[in-house]
């Protein structure tokens, strides 16, 4: 679904999307893509930050609340960090910045869409990323097939970072999720956590290879296409 206020916009992107074979609808804005996803089953979401009315950060939240499972992209403008770090603290699951190139949108879009598909598998099980597998049901992690320690909350917040992979994540939206609604201010109390979890993953802590810090934003897990681009190079 594209949502956004400019029909023309809308226009180009729907005539771009549907040539490289994305199944299109769009909404002219917040209110109408609510009354569509209620309607329907949708994969992948790109929502315009700015519209009048019900903005789109607003959208998203209501969107998450709706769907948990839907990827969300939000387009933003280059020169507002506050725009991207309130898009993914809102929930959204990526950012693509005004004025974009349409081969960078297609592969943030294809990958949202393979997010979806993977939170609608319940049957996923192992999440595999490089030399790092992850089991949630038994709560394991190997790399290169040796077992790491990790303690619970270094596994829940390692389980929502890989669960997320290639996705940025704010600060304020790991506390959350990892440590509860009432948190999201203890930053260096995360950073601890990172840099525990970095010193048992990663081959050099200090040059990670997949905890990667977003600076501004938060924290991201390197996504498997990524991690294919690091070994071949």
């Amino acid at each position: 679904m594209i949502v956004d206020d400019e029909p023309t916009m809308r226009q180009a992107l729907r005539t771009t999307l549907a040539a490289f074979g994305f199944d299109i609808d769009e909404a002219p804005d917040g209110e109408e893509a609510l009354r569509l996803l209620r309607r329907k089953k949708f994969e992948v979401v790109l929502l315009d930050v700015n519209m009048p009315g019900m903005g789109g950060i607003e959208t998203c939240r209501e969107m998450r609340r709706l769907a948990a499972g839907l990827s969300i992209v939000m387009l933003t403008v280059r020169e507002s960090q506050d725009d991207k770090v309130r898009a993914l603290d809102a929930g959204a699951d990526d950012y693509v910045t005004k004025p974009f190139h349409i081969s960078e949108l297609t592969a943030r879009l294809r990958s949202a869409v393979r997010r979806a598909r993977l939170f609608g598998n319940k049957s996923a099980g192992v999440i595999s990323i490089g030399e790092i597998d992850l089991d949630p049901e038994r709560r394991t992690v190997k790399k290169a097939n040796h077992a790491i320690h990790l303690t619970p909350k270094e596994f829940d917040l390692l389980h929502y970072l890989m669960a997320h992979a290639g996705m940025p994540i704010t600060h304020a939206r790991l506390l959350r999720a990892v440590w509860g609604a009432e948190h999201g201010n203890e930053l260096e109390y995360l950073r601890t956590f990172v840099r525990q979890i970095r010193l048992k993953v990663e081959d050099n802590a200090a040059e990670p290879t997949y905890l990667l810090t977003d600076a501004y934003v938060g924290y991201r897990f390197r996504g498997a296409e990524d991690m294919r681009e690091v070994h071949s190079e």
